[in-house]
């Protein structure tokens, strides 16, 4: 079960996954036509609207992701993942997670329930305290919400 620590302080960690870097290029029928730095400025200008910090980490590298997240202990209030295919495939991933000890919110661009059975299945929404899927790049925006006024 993911914590319950107060979100009222302290930067929200964007952490994004594997081929996320590719968004706007990767199946756009699927992703939309928005980039990455698209979502990062979503997230930015949401945040401040709270009055409230992002940092944004993006890696191919399941290692990169959870060297990010070790170091969200302390210096994070909230996470927000996009962990990309890890979602379905990483319990190192998801181990690490809880280390923060902060709320966690798992965002998927496209509704992974309607795609391939495969992608059904999350190591990360048992550890979270909400998911966000099929709400395109307004699912980070969302999250964001959520974890201020929470």
């Amino acid at each position: 079960m993911a914590a319950t620590a107060s979100t009222d302080q302290g930067p929200i960690l964007v952490l994004n996954g594997p081929n996320l870097n590719m968004l706007g290029i990767r199946q756009p029928e699927i992703y939309g036509s928005a980039t990455l730095d698209d979502i990062v400025e979503l997230c930015r200008k949401t945040a401040a609207g709270y009055d409230r910090e992002i940092v944004a980490f993006q890696s191919n590298s399941e290692g990169a992701l959870i060297d990010r997240i070790h170091r969200a202990r302390g210096a994070e209030s909230a996470i927000i993942i996009n962990p990309g295919g890890l979602t379905h495939t990483s319990v190192a991933l998801r181990d690490a997670l809880v280390i923060p000890e902060v709320p966690i919110v798992e965002v998927h661009i496209s509704n992974v329930h309607a795609r391939e059975e495969f992608r059904h299945h999350s190591y990360i929404s048992p550890i979270a305290t909400a998911v966000v899927a099929g709400m395109g790049i307004h699912g980070y925006a969302a999250a964001i919400g959520f974890l201020v006024n929470r």
